[in-house]
């Protein structure tokens, strides 16, 4: 396969940057995205120029680390996969492919393709745990019953890796399913409800403080989130927020 990429550089987050044009030859189709990119970025370096910058790590899909917005869309064409999981055979030969890094004010451009998502952090260092002593015997998971309805959405809300791909997506730049995705998978176990109301007024505030959008209710984010995050998530971190803001902690 034959290729036309439109690539964003960018310096640094105070650099202007730009979509460069660039060609590459040669592509199977059973290459990942990243692949595709390691290619290019190793005929960059053999002519002496300086490779795209771009996050990756397992590139298993487990991470979240490939944040590329591909085409308009996070994490490219496909459905319910991160960018690692991309493959070549998702496009055409002669394709032009344009790629960004993720657009939000609170994901600022470190270079080229790469963004700081240290928000994220925050959010979850203000409330995103479970305080517990664990010294001297622990009890076992077992021991304390929970309903299988509670504990399948608690997993499912857990399998949120942070990509940031919700954030992308939406026009606002929310970041209210990954946040209602934390705060689901602690407030619907019993581990996490001493702490629920504390928990989900912090997380909200370090949010706002984040510089991230309020939810738009398109479901933009749901449908390019590559675990499948569902929206209720964001509706009962909503009512959460409205009963621990309205009767105090």
């Amino acid at each position: 396969m034959k290729l036309n990429l439109k690539i964003w550089r960018q310096n640094g987050p105070k650099s202007e940057g730009k979509m460069v044009d660039y060609a590459v030859d040669n592509i199977s189709p059973d290459m990942s995205f990243l692949e595709m990119l390691d290619v290019l970025n190793n005929e960059l370096i053999e002519k002496g120029e300086e490779p795209v910058v771009f996050d990756h790590d397992c590139r298993e899909g487990i991470c979240g680390s490939c944040s590329l917005f591909i085409n308009g869309e996070a994490h490219g064409p496909g459905r319910a996969i991160t960018t690692c999981q991309l493959h070549m055979r998702s496009f055409n030969d002669g394709d032009t492919i344009y790629i960004e890094p993720w657009r939000a004010d609170a994901f600022p451009v470190i270079k080229d393709l790469a963004v700081d998502r240290s928000a994220f952090d925050r959010i979850i260092a203000s409330g995103g745990f479970v305080s517990v002593n664990t010294s001297g015997n622990t009890i076992d998971a077992n021991a304390i019953p929970i309903k299988k309805e509670n504990a399948d959405m608690a997993f499912d809300a857990a399998t949120c890796i942070g990509c940031g791909a919700c954030v992308a997506t939406c026009k606002n730049a929310s970041a209210m399913l990954f946040v209602g995705a934390k705060v689901s998978q602690l407030d619907l176990l019993p581990q996490g409800e001493v702490e629920s109301k504390e928990r989900v007024l912090k997380m909200v505030d370090q949010m706002d403080k984040e510089g991230f959008g309020n939810c738009t209710n398109t479901g933009a984010c749901e449908v390019e989130c590559p675990k499948g995050i569902s929206l209720e998530h964001i509706a009962r971190m909503n009512r959460r927020y409205f009963e621990a803001s309205t009767t105090g902690n």
